[in-house]
């Protein structure tokens, strides 16, 4: 007898095409499936109440598992953006470092000092020497007008 049992219910009986695509149809309008819907589905199928049940609960289980998969891609997408955009702006920030580097040594230079001015001299944009007022602006446009270093486009 138990033989008989496991053998019934290794014989499911599968869906059509046809039945597939009406379940389908029915489940882009309804996710859930209520008591009249599901004996209406089961009357028109041809179809237990239970196996329609069934493939609606499996349904939404595969629903819900492509809609994660598509939140993971997106994010992983996002992520992967994010860090392309961190290195190109890290790339920037040391040209940027190296292009105020220069600056701060040319304008040691334009003031007559015999050695480079350190990193914390020039905090700000502008700085005092001998009574003059050195706009830091001024001075990096007459270095890119003269050719030294490069223009604000070729950073990336």
């Amino acid at each position: 007898m138990e033989n008989s049992l496991s053998q019934s219910r290794n014989k499911k009986k599968r869906l059509t095409q046809e039945q597939v695509r009406q379940l389908e149809k029915c489940f882009t309008l309804n996710k859930k499936l209520e008591p009249d819907l599901k004996l209406e589905l089961s009357n028109m199928l041809g179809l237990p109440q239970r196996q329609v049940a069934v493939w609606f609960q499996n349904k939404r289980a595969r629903s819900k598992t492509q809609s994660l998969e598509l939140q993971h891609c997106n994010l992983q997408s996002k992520l992967e953006a994010a860090l392309s955009d961190k290195a190109k702006l890290e790339h920037q920030v040391q040209y940027l470092q190296d292009e105020l580097k220069r600056a701060r040594n040319q304008l040691a230079l334009f003031t007559n000092q015999d050695s480079p001015v350190e990193n914390s001299n020039l905090g700000s944009c502008e700085e005092s020497h001998d009574d003059q007022v050195v706009v830091f602006d001024e001075l990096y446009a007459c270095l890119m007008s003269n050719g030294h270093g490069s223009s604000p486009t070729s950073w990336v």
